[in-house]
């Protein structure tokens, strides 16, 4: 059993995503190519971005309303290997369904709301995400879900496939066929441990990712 005392360390290391940091500029992709197919949004990871990343981080949902989830993930290369220093930037709806503002948010991130955040590979590839568990769209026309989009060093911004619930009912057989796999699976099974859902990721990099370079990274 989880205890909430356990996430304390957590909370203080990287409270309400780390907002309070300095912004941090984009690095400058050395690959020519656009990797990924080119991503609508992407770019607003950069707003608010923190100068210093942490591998753990905790949203503004994990304070509010809805069930509380925890996401332990990992960043491997094709073969397997750890990969460290890839930035993971995620964005969701509130517990109503809606990417609502809130004091302070910068301008340019309103269209992906206030419960989002930014974590960064450590060195066995780790990362670590406290949140809320979103609520579907309120006209239900797609599953619950939490965007992502991913920054190695040397490549552009791209997407990879959004976590989704594995018992949510809106994730029908069809809905799970159509999804791309991009960074592997997204499909999260939760557990509920001591009043929080927990829930393991794999992000496999270059997995189904148009332009990926080719050999090892």
């Amino acid at each position: 059993m989880i205890h909430l005392s356990r996430f304390i360390p957590a909370l203080v290391l990287c409270t309400m995503a780390c907002t309070n940091a300095e912004e941090q500029t984009p690095q400058e992709s050395t690959h020519k190519t656009i990797v990924g197919g080119g991503c609508d949004g992407c770019e607003i990871m950069y707003a608010g971005m923190p100068k210093e990343i942490n591998p753990i981080d905790t949203s503004a949902g994990w304070f509010e309303e809805g069930d509380r989830l925890l996401i332990n993930g990992v960043v491997v290369k094709k073969n397997g290997a750890p990969a460290p220093g890839v930035i993971i930037y995620y964005w969701q709806t509130d517990h109503t369904g809606h990417y609502s503002p809130a004091p302070g948010l910068e301008a340019d991130a309103m269209r992906h709301g206030h419960i989002r955040g930014w974590v960064k590979s450590n060195g066995q590839g780790q990362f670590t995400i406290y949140t809320n568990r979103p609520a579907p769209y309120p006209d239900h026309s797609m599953p619950a879900h939490i965007h992502t989009a991913i920054k190695e060093p040397d490549l552009n911004e791209y997407y990879i496939d959004e976590f989704v619930f594995d018992d949510d009912p809106l994730l029908t057989e069809a809905k799970r066929k159509a999804l791309e796999n991009r960074g592997g699976s997204g499909i999260l099974k939760p557990v509920l441990q001591g009043g929080v859902q927990v829930a393991t990721h794999r992000v496999v990099l270059g997995e189904n990712i148009p332009d990926y370079p080719a050999g090892e990274r």
